[in-house]
């Protein structure tokens, strides 16, 4: 089992390219099959999730070319098959973007349960409600969803909670209905617009993406198109905490300063120095960080899955600071861990407190899911001694090249997948 090595307490320095959204790239993969026509999209990232969505997609029947890592060619007009194989499925929670995809273009579709990282329940409630007012039928069967409709309708649909996920769901099945929907209290992400553009570059005919009212007129049909993924605003985050939290100075490249606001507002309270050019941002901390409070929230409040980053940020900062999870029950597992390597947690419900210490100390330490494995590996480059993360399938899940990235900027990492290999670490770094 592969792991990540560290022998932290050394500042990250250097400029750092960021790679294109796993969370749109997901729904714009499956958004592709909706045309008989061939798409092209690049940016993509070469992480396992993508991998597996697109091995999903190849499975009902649609051709895929994989032209680079980055880039892969869709033609989905030898389609056969509407049933997803629940084995690649239950991995990831993306799987649930075939019901709208399906849906909209053949009417039916019969799609897993969502799987992914275990931070708590993901009801599809709001995307079933969606599918039912356009007219469909939806049953759930031995851990499947079942959708169907002779037509699709136009509905006006008001979401009685905000969620990414049923957003795009129930918009890709509304851009191939009859007449014009309209989606409110809808989810205002930077991946739910780029899924919007995506489909507006087939023909669809979506307007309001980002507001707060969605309205959409059906076409029958979606054609080609070339499309660029939108850059990874989590990846670019949690790079971002990382030469905050080893009083760096990184360069983060390839972003969209826009979509980092919540993030970067953050770092600014608690000391760091940002500076925002067109397409990437600079984050230099030079003393120890101020505590502070945050609270995550739908975009463009400050993002779950950045929640860990913080954290372990907050943990070697001055003074005390609490965090409120609002969007996921079992976000804090990382504490626990975290606590391990000399961290000052108290967890009360939802709300996490953060006494933080002058150092932490290396320990060998799993990551209990994508983000918050991404946040222990932080803590161990801002950390004196050797730290050993566990799990690390987790982060490859949603990370290209991680250690190798953190290399470039100076970080002392390797992937390892044996203790021979642990202690040849060691002996190297000293």
């Amino acid at each position: 089992m592969e792991q990540y090595i560290i022998k932290g307490g050394h500042p990250l320095v250097g400029e750092v390219e960021i790679g294109g959204a796993k969370n749109a790239a997901l729904a714009i993969l499956v958004a592709a099959i909706m045309t008989d026509e061939t798409v092209l999209i690049d940016n993509l990232p070469d992480v396992s999730d993508i991998n597996v969505m697109l091995e999903a997609i190849s499975e009902i029947g649609a051709m895929v070319q994989r032209i680079d890592r980055h880039t892969v060619r869709i033609n989905a007009s030898t389609v056969k098959n509407v049933s997803i194989d629940y084995d690649s499925m239950k991995k990831i929670r993306g799987s649930y973007y075939f019901l709208g995809a399906l849906l909209g273009k053949y009417h039916r579709a019969e799609v897993p349960l969502p799987g992914g990282c275990n931070i708590g329940s993901r009801p599809i409630d709001q995307h079933l409600k969606g599918f039912r007012a356009l007219g469909a039928e939806v049953t759930i069967e031995s851990g499947m969803v079942i959708a169907e409709a002779e037509e699709l309708k136009c509905s006006h649909i008001f979401f009685d909670v905000v969620s990414v996920g049923a957003t795009i769901n129930v918009m890709m099945a509304a851009a191939m209905a009859e007449g014009k929907t309209i989606l409110e209290n809808v989810a205002k992400e930077p991946h739910v617009v780029d899924v919007a553009n995506f489909l507006n570059s087939m023909g669809a005919n979506i307007k309001g993406a980002g507001t707060d009212v969605i309205r959409i007129k059906g076409v029958p049909r979606l054609h080609k198109t070339e499309y660029s993924i939108i850059p990874d605003q989590i990846e670019a985050g949690t790079f971002m905490f990382a030469a905050a939290a080893t009083k760096g100075d990184v360069t983060v490249l390839n972003v969209i300063p826009k979509h980092l606001e919540a993030t970067t507002a953050k770092l600014i309270e608690m000391g760091c120095e940002v500076e925002e050019f067109d397409d990437a941002v600079r984050v230099v901390a030079k003393d120890r960080l101020k505590s502070t409070h945050v609270k995550t929230l739908p975009y463009p409040g400050y993002p779950t899955d950045m929640q860990p980053q913080i954290g372990v940020t907050m943990a070697l900062s001055e003074g005390t600071s609490v965090i409120t999870e609002s969007i996921f029950e079992n976000r804090f597992k990382y504490l626990d861990e975290l606590s391990r390597m000399g961290a000052n947690v108290k967890i009360e419900g939802n709300t996490a407190i953060i006494a933080g210490v002058e150092r932490l100390s290396g320990a060998r330490v799993g990551a209990p899911d994508l983000r918050a494995g991404a946040a222990l590996v932080i803590a161990g480059m801002a950390t004196e001694g050797i730290t050993i993360v566990d799990d690390i399938i987790y982060i490859q899940r949603g990370y290209e090249r991680f250690d190798e990235k953190l290399r470039g900027i100076g970080a002392m990492i390797e992937l390892v997948s044996s203790e021979k290999e642990i202690q040849k670490f060691k002996l190297k770094v000293g």
